[in-house]
């Protein structure tokens, strides 16, 4: 017969962070039931006047999920929900006008006549490729501008672009849309510079050095490194896929977006409260969980850069949405990501915290999405 045991204060602590389903008892213990990924306020990281204690109680945080999961949901990020739901709408509305009105923002490959750079603009349903397999989706790509280098002309000569060289194209309908998303990526990045310092912090790496540069290496290498962040915004429309519901999903053959990781530095994911479509890979390799909306929260996940820039210690969470729920699925990810040039390599302290061997001899992270974006569209 199993006797209940008392637990410390501090082990209901470390076990509630997680909202554990537990049971103490005197026979052996079981893996305990995960229900949802941690919950993490970003707040103590955008307000000046926040205690070096609160953010190092954020920091301890971002460290267990990042370890344990590479998700979680971000609040306390300031952006107002009546802003989150506008985002929303505003790309439901766009999905919701006849193909021939999308198809005039319509992503083009580079160097064609048609002025497309390869990446930009609107991609219809079953365009995108993951894993070799067409995705049933459509969604819209906005990148930032290239600033950091001159443009070459593409292949197609004169007027043509190179792959990402070329201009955003955003929608004419809805009229405000534009103008309303411009102001909320201004809001992402802050955001998302506010986590990257967070995490630098969670790494303990050390206090911010005098006349640092992109190669040193204190908590503020990410936020030096992002400074110019070569940063993404895609809206994604994922109508209901034809097979059913089920239970067992071992044998899957469409998906809303494949299985994959994010291949950046964060990204922060804003989705309707359609539940059951996004699903995260637990560290067993085998268990998938929903990671349903909250409402006015983002869902967070680091991509191949963190993992490559922590040599492994936090890893890029592989992830997947299939939807069969009712409804058309709308979800707005914001990447915020590299600078284009920036050299991403495993981080000397991170080396040495897993044993002295490199996962990876470092690159561009442009050269990193070049390959990507080839791979997005192309078998």
């Amino acid at each position: 017969m199993a006797t209940m045991v008392e637990l410390s204060v501090d082990t209901m602590a470390k076990l509630q962070k997680y909202d554990f389903q537990v049971t103490a008892m005197d026979t052996p213990p079981t893996t305990p039931v995960i229900k949802s990924l941690p919950i993490i306020d970003i707040s103590a990281f955008l307000d000046p006047t926040a205690s070096s204690q609160a953010r190092q109680a954020t920091a301890v945080s971002i460290n267990s999920a990042c370890q344990d999961f590479g998700f979680f949901y971000l609040t306390g990020h300031g952006i107002s929900k009546t802003k989150l739901d506008q985002i929303v709408d505003l790309s439901r509305q766009f999905f919701a006008l006849p193909v021939s009105e999308k198809n005039k923002i319509k992503r083009h490959d580079a160097g064609g006549p048609e002025g497309g750079d390869g990446a930009r603009g609107y991609q219809g349903m079953r365009e995108n490729i993951t894993l070799g397999r067409r995705d049933v989706q459509e969604a819209i790509d906005i990148y930032r501008e290239w600033d950091h280098a001159p443009k070459e002309d593409g292949r197609g000569g004169p007027g043509t672009h190179r792959v990402l060289q070329g201009p955003n194209i955003w929608p004419t309908e809805p009229k405000e849309y534009k103008e309303v998303y411009l102001d909320y990526i201004s809001q992402c990045q802050k955001v998302g510079e506010a986590l990257v310092r967070a995490m630098g912090v969670a790494l303990n790496l050390g206090p911010p050095t005098p006349n640092a540069d992109q190669t040193t290496e204190d908590e503020e290498i990410f936020v030096r490194n992002t400074d110019h962040s070569f940063w993404v915004m895609r809206m994604i429309g994922y109508p209901k896929l034809d097979t059913p519901l089920a239970e067992d999903t071992s044998d899957i053959t469409e998906f809303s977006c494949g299985e994959h990781t994010d291949y950046g530095c964060v990204t922060l994911l804003l989705a309707d409260p359609t539940p059951g479509a996004l699903q995260v890979l637990l560290k067993d390799g085998s268990t998938w969980l929903n990671a349903d909306p909250i409402p006015g929260a983002f869902v967070v996940n680091i991509g191949d850069m963190i993992e490559r820039w922590t040599n492994g210690i936090w890893k890029s969470n592989r992830h997947r949405v299939i939807h069969r729920g009712n409804g058309y699925r709308v979800s707005v990810p914001f990447f915020y990501e590299p600078n284009f040039n920036a050299m991403v390599k495993p981080l000397g302290k991170c080396v040495e915290r897993t044993g002295g061997v490199p996962v990876h001899e470092g690159n561009t992270y442009g050269e990193h999405l070049l390959g990507k974006v080839f791979n997005n569209f192309y078998n």
